[in-house]
């Protein structure tokens, strides 16, 4: 499997990165989702771990969470999932939740069993910075484990030089500062955020976030940095009518 860098470098433009909670839409569907997901033309796909507390999501992601959680999804579950899903594809898979989830679990064991399941990369919106570099840098290093941090509109410009040095897979701009599930179009404030990112110059890679859900959405994204990440838009599409292999391909399509 190549790494999540690496996967971005190859590319070189126009990656995109889709989003879903693990769990959803049924307990069992995840390894068939990535499956098709990478068939599709998916080059990253990030799985969100249910969490009953989440911070950074909004309506959508949170329902796709309670739905999973009722399901009965469990983070070892998830792990299960992703080890079913590697003998179909090799795809690289992120798993984005939050620093209490990998504290309850244990962190060594987590990212152990993360590892061990085929999993490069992860996302933890609320894990601080300093703390990663001081006390997991080298866990997550030994276990071959890629990380990405995000920045916001309102990130200083010595954070964001901050995060480019600690991210070993990409920058996570989030393209505006609240949370997942806009559907309205990208504002000229944001496409100054955008721009102000590109010319700093960064050496990660970076991929745009929050918001993304159309073509002209992603295709903004794919100017101002590497690619997209698209999320709820994704989940919504999981929500609804139709077969599973049905939903996932027109919605790829429409992207």
């Amino acid at each position: 499997m190549k790494s999540i860098r690496q996967t971005i470098k190859d590319k070189g433009a126009n990656v995109l990165n889709v989003y879903f909670t693990a769990g959803h839409p049924t307990l069992e569907s995840t390894p068939d989702i990535i499956s098709l997901l990478a068939k599709c033309g998916a080059d990253l796909i990030e799985l969100g771990m249910p969490y009953s507390d989440p911070l950074a999501d909004g309506p959508t992601i949170q329902k796709s969470s309670e739905t999973a959680l009722r399901n009965g999804q469990t983070t070892r579950h998830l792990f299960e999932q992703v080890r079913s899903a590697r003998k179909q594809c090799s795809i690289p898979v992120i798993l984005m939740g939050y620093y209490n989830q990998m504290l309850q679990y244990g962190i060594p064991e987590f990212l152990q069993e993360a590892h061990a399941a085929g999993i490069q990369g992860l996302i933890i919106p609320d894990m601080p910075m300093d703390v990663y570099e001081r006390d997991y840098k080298k866990l997550f290093e030994n276990n071959e484990i890629e990380i990405s941090f995000l920045i916001t509109p309102m990130t200083s410009e010595e954070r964001i030089h901050q995060a480019d040095r600690l991210s070993s897979a990409f920058v996570y701009i989030v393209s505006q500062s609240s949370i997942t599930g806009k559907q309205g179009g990208i504002s000229e404030k944001q496409i100054e955020y955008f721009q102000k990112i590109k010319n700093m110059k960064l050496a990660s890679p970076s991929l745009i976030g929050f918001g993304i859900h159309d073509k002209e959405s992603r295709s903004i994204a794919n100017e101002y940095s590497q690619g997209a990440i698209v999320g709820s838009a994704f989940i919504r599409a999981l929500d609804g009518k139709g077969e599973l292999a049905e939903k996932v391909s027109n919605f790829m399509e429409q992207l």
